[in-house]
């Protein structure tokens, strides 16, 4: 069974507070965003994870190196204040979430055609409808 490794990383983007959750299993990286609006307490976010963890969205599996060291831990807390000083997420998250936009970007453009089709054919119908009715002499 392999080992799965969860990360969550809140972070201002104009105008709102987004969180973006990676989570490595297999070794393959997949990501899901969050958007908490004003930003959000500790507790505030540790209810969300507990609540809406298992509803979120992730992206597909992108591929990705998974590093297996121990770090002390005045280190990691280093690592940590320095990400969260650049810009948020990283370039593997970015792919995976731009991944599952277009997935859903094409499941849209899929139906919205379909609609489309359908509300065309029923309009057809309704005029065949009618010229039938006025040749009928009604």
């Amino acid at each position: 069974m392999g080992e799965e490794q969860s990360k969550l990383t809140v972070f201002f983007e104009e105008p709102f507070w987004v969180g973006v959750f990676e989570r490595i299993e297999n070794g393959k990286l997949s990501a899901a965003k969050v958007t908490f609006g004003a930003e959000p307490k500790d507790y505030e976010v540790y209810e969300f994870i507990l609540k809406h963890y298992y509803d979120l969205r992730f992206s597909p599996a992108v591929a990705a190196v998974v590093k297996e060291a121990k770090q002390n831990p005045k280190r990691m807390q280093r690592d940590i204040k320095k990400s969260l000083a650049k810009n948020g997420i990283g370039t593997k998250s970015q792919q995976a979430l731009k991944l599952q936009q277009e997935q859903n970007k094409q499941e849209r453009k899929i139906k919205s055609r379909e609609q489309k089709l359908a509300e065309a054919e029923h309009l057809f119908e309704l005029k065949q409808q009618k010229k039938k009715e006025k040749h009928r002499g009604r």
